[in-house]
């Protein structure tokens, strides 16, 4: 079975810590060229090509090209894995959106975003007991991971039939415990991912009233990198996207090596190649680099990051902060949102795009 992806991002941040970020860009040991990085990685069906290409030799075959050494390092607790980055441990790592905006980003952690690789098409779920729809769940109590992608998935069900988080009751209800949680007469309504939604699914009287497929592109699972590193060593940013792109090429094959390779992935997951094409079948992975400039580039990802910024403000993710602006981002074609002056998440098209152009 596939390990949760997106756990309860909790981390302690230092009340001064965003007044931080403009030293950052500054420091007397800002990063210099390298030739040896490590990029962080933890067990999802959309992060999965990154272990496989390094056992298929891929991940050598293109830093061997830029004359680098990658190191692509499995850490088994996902929020651990981010902290890690966010310490200064890892160079890149895999990540969600919000993950990325509210653990290194609002940490003061200048990140850019160089890969978009998948976007979750129904890996979150709204479920519900007994029959009804969204608008059943006024006044219910709802088991999830408090904070975390599920509760701005609930809150993105709740808006679209006119409704407010403080609409309903949330319980706090770990990843580990939300499939027995769902089990108890008791709870009616829970929210969770895969794989625990898929078993959830399965329960006698269970009805899925929402997914991340209705709110497509707005669960993004991204590669980021070290900004101040990728200046000083864009040979990484190159050959991380050729890797990814050989390897998500090869995966989405339907002939015998497509299938060779998916399986080694599922192995590498600890689950059955049958299992982890039900979730590719729920992950909408961007193997074309065109669609992934397009994604990127399109306005519609700036609203997005918008609703991300407001609900994480909202709960407090922005620890120290005056207001949801305290943190900026930089899209393509020069457009930012929130303070201009402390952007610390770049959603950075240009590997992507030398990719489309053939030119990496």
């Amino acid at each position: 079975m596939i390990a949760p992806m997106r756990r309860l991002a909790k981390i302690a941040m230092l009340a001064g810590v965003l007044a931080t970020t403009a030293c950052s860009q500054t420091s007397s040991d800002a990063p210099k060229q390298r030739h040896e990085f490590n990029i962080g990685w933890s067990i999802y069906a959309g992060w999965m090509p990154w272990p496989y290409a390094q056992q298929a030799g891929i991940v050598k075959k293109w830093a061997d090209k830029y004359g680098i050494k990658i190191n692509i390092v499995q850490v088994n607790d996902y929020v651990e894995s981010v902290n890690q980055y966010t310490a200064g441990k890892l160079d890149g790592v895999t990540v969600a959106n919000m993950d990325a905006l509210t653990i290194p980003a609002a940490g003061g952690k200048d990140t850019s975003a160089i890969i978009v690789g998948d976007y979750s098409n129904g890996n979150d779920g709204i479920m519900l007991k007994g029959g009804g729809d969204l608008k059943s769940l006024k006044g219910k109590q709802i088991n999830l991971v408090e904070l975390s992608v599920s509760h701005y998935l609930l809150a993105r069900g709740l808006a679209s039939a006119g409704m407010a988080l403080s609409d309903v009751h949330t319980i706090n209800t770990t990843d580990a415990d939300i499939v027995g949680a769902f089990a108890s007469p008791d709870v009616t309504a829970a929210v969770a991912w895969n794989p625990q939604l898929s078993v959830m699914k399965a329960q006698p009287g269970a009805k899925e009233v929402f997914s991340s497929a209705n709110i497509p592109g707005e669960i993004l699972d991204l590669l980021c990198v070290d900004t101040a590193t990728l200046k000083a060593n864009p040979n990484l940013g190159k050959a991380l996207t050729g890797i990814w792109y050989e390897t998500v090429a090869l995966m989405k094959q339907q002939d015998a090596k497509g299938k060779e390779a998916r399986a080694a992935m599922a192995k590498l997951a600890g689950s059955t190649p049958e299992a982890f094409d039900n979730q590719l079948t729920t992950t909408f992975l961007y193997s074309d680099p065109k669609a992934a400039v397009a994604a990127t580039s399109a306005p519609a990802l700036v609203t997005t990051m918008t609703r991300v910024r407001d609900f994480s403000f909202s709960k407090g993710l922005f620890k120290g902060a005056a207001s949801a602006d305290a943190v900026g981002m930089a899209f393509p074609g020069g457009k930012t949102l929130g303070d201009p002056q402390h952007v610390t998440l770049r959603f950075d098209e240009s590997f992507m795009k030398m990719a489309a152009d053939g030119k990496l």
